[in-house]
């Protein structure tokens, strides 16, 4: 996962009609679109049940607060979705590793 994890444990976000939703931050992670590696956020409503949906935004550091955009094109949503499920995969990869080992 991203190194930002520790620094941002939680988000919250507006969303349209105003509410707010609290969510917890799954992983910070690159992934290159139109030939520029930007970052990406996975976020996922803390009071999350299994079908909650994950939310994930355009992530930008300023300073000591960060800024989260929309994906609103389709393409760069299909190509963030996929590095996310690659680093899901590689997570659960490394877990297993890690239990063989023990």
């Amino acid at each position: 996962m991203g190194d930002m994890d520790e620094i941002f444990d939680q988000v919250t976000l507006t969303l349209d009609d105003d509410s707010e939703l609290v969510c917890d931050v799954i992983a910070t992670f690159p992934a290159k679109v139109n030939g520029q590696e930007q970052m990406y956020i996975a976020l996922l409503p803390a009071d999350a049940t299994p079908e909650s949906e994950i939310f994930l935004y355009r992530f930008l550091e300023n300073g000591d607060d960060i800024d989260l955009q929309n994906i609103e094109d389709d393409e760069e949503f299909d190509i963030v979705s996929d590095a996310f499920d690659e680093l899901l995969d590689e997570e659960e990869f490394d877990e297993i590793f890690e239990d063989g080992e023990e």
